[in-house]
């Protein structure tokens, strides 16, 4: 078995990361129909209940705070980013502790000439394919609804990428170090469905009490719901742009500094 070095390279090695992001695609091609038709129903329901349903209620009020634009174009490149985010949490829960505790699939690939930052890396790229997926996916219907409309929703796509990423990062962090999956219902429950609900995906957190929006703009949701929307109604300036692409990376830099070393932790000793 591999031992902890103060050598680890920071990044994992192109040609094994590749290899370990091999096994997920491999084991991928036995699920990938029910994912793929989650990920064009889940675009649908969310669509239609927010976006048509609410939004014939949102859109009578003028004087509201989105003014003259349809709350479909506004509610929709933030379930974007939103769905993302609920990938990642779905992607980098339960099958992390399975994969060490339940399987041991880490532990063999800790067994192997693979580093920790390869396993690390190899994961988090097939989550970046799920995610990529995924959101292909709600563009294309969010298009073919009308809650698309410009031709900048092509880099609202990687954007929502980078937001499900930043989270998926520092939650491989956290769950390669429970011993039992108890604490995920409490983070879907206390951390997810709040995210979901008060990050600005729904409604400008200009609405909320100034501390409470405050919280809001800390959350990478929000950066990345804001970006998403911004692109999407062609509203994007370039210096507001850099700082939410940076926020996001700094999360997802962080979490992946924060999860090499759980996975060491966990792996190895």
């Amino acid at each position: 078995m591999t031992t902890p070095t103060l050598g680890v390279p920071a990044l994992g090695d192109p040609h094994r990361s590749l290899a370990a992001l091999e096994y997920w695609l491999r084991a991928y091609r036995r699920t990938w129909r029910a994912s793929a038709a989650t990920a064009f129903v889940m675009p649908l329901v969310f669509l239609g209940a927010f976006g048509l349903g609410l939004g014939s209620l949102v859109d009578g009020n003028t004087a509201g705070p989105l003014g003259e634009v349809e709350y479909l174009a506004f509610v929709a490149p933030g379930i974007l980013a939103a769905s993302a985010m609920q990938s990642a949490f779905g992607e980098c829960t339960w099958p992390i502790l399975s994969s060490r505790k339940w399987t041991g699939h880490y532990h063999a690939q800790a067994g192997s000439p693979l580093t920790i930052p390869d396993i690390v890396t190899g994961h988090l790229l097939f989550v970046a394919i799920r995610l990529l997926l995924g959101a292909v996916a709600f563009a294309v219907i969010g298009t073919l609804a009308g809650a698309f409309s410009s031709a900048w929703l092509i880099l609202a796509v990687p954007v929502a990428v980078l937001t499900g990423l930043a989270h998926a990062a520092p939650l491989i962090a956290f769950s390669i170090t429970r011993e039992n999956d108890s604490d995920f219902s409490v983070l879907m429950r206390f951390v997810m469905t709040p995210l979901f609900l008060f990050a600005g995906t729904f409604f400008p957190v200009s609405q909320f009490p100034q501390g409470v929006e405050i919280l809001a703009w800390l959350t990478p949701l929000w950066h990345g719901t804001q970006l998403c929307r911004e692109l999407a109604l062609q509203e994007a300036g370039l210096i507001a742009s850099l700082g939410h692409l940076a926020y996001l990376v700094l999360w997802g830099t962080g979490g992946y500094a924060l999860a090499v070393c759980s996975y060491q932790k966990m792996l190895l000793s």
